[in-house]
């Protein structure tokens, strides 16, 4: 369905199916032990677009509720779509919406055990973005990738991230691990697994703080002032 979709609303550059399993299913399914290991079967997801991570992890958990977010129309139709034709139906959601706009309804501000991101926006913007959506002690998770040691790369993004977190919750923490890591060791040096070698999981757990209401900014605001 995502192939069949492509060409219309460009869902994904790749088009390959085999490499679509690896860097879009399978990435996807490495965030799979965080929410096992905390006992999520709740989240949402933030820039659903194709359904990676959302619909991967929705369908994996299994989860009791999963909400994929996107603030265009056509990829949430799209989404509602493959959810009603893999029976997904009944506990997992698509809307358009932006996290702002969720941020700051009481139905879903504080709410979330654990929200999920990947290839949406910069550490620091879905810290600002996620963590008001959590409930204490719920976690962020980011798919990012590059070299930590390189500070034009993942290393810059992730200070900024320090910076974000300390203004907005100062009891969170931030831990960053390989995606093909610890437990996986058996996996690292596989070649069909070669495009996903330098990816990294990214947790950022929420304090037992509150977190005010001035979070998250608004769009224009964010641009004027980034982290």
């Amino acid at each position: 369905m995502l192939l069949a979709w492509n060409g219309a609303i460009n869902l994904t550059a790749i088009r390959d199916p085999a490499a679509i399993a690896v860097r879009h299913v399978v990435d996807s399914l490495i965030g799979l032990e965080a929410l096992h290991s905390r006992t999520v079967d709740r989240f949402i997801d933030l820039g659903s677009g194709g359904g990676f991570p959302g619909l991967t992890l929705a369908a994996a958990v299994p989860a009791d509720r999963a909400l994929l977010v996107d603030s265009v129309a056509k990829k949430v139709r799209f989404l509602s779509t493959v959810i009603e034709a893999t029976g997904l139906d009944r506990h997992v959601a698509a809307v358009a919406d932006r996290a702002e706009a969720l941020a700051a309804d009481p139905v879903d501000r504080g709410q979330w055990p654990a929200v999920t991101a990947r290839a949406v926006a910069p550490l620091p913007e879905l810290i600002e973005l996620g963590l008001p959506l959590l409930r204490v002690s719920g976690i962020l998770v980011a798919w990012k990738r590059g070299d930590l040691a390189d500070p034009g790369s993942l290393g810059e993004e992730l200070a900024a991230a320090r910076r974000a977190l300390g203004a907005i919750d100062r009891d969170g923490r931030i831990d960053v691990g390989p995606a093909l890591g610890d437990g996986r060791a058996q996996f690292i040096k596989a070649p069909a697994l070669a495009a996903i070698a330098d990816h990294r999981l990214i947790i950022v757990e929420r304090g037992s703080g509150p977190i005010a209401a001035t979070w998250p900014r608004e769009p224009a605001t964010r641009r004027r002032r980034p982290w």
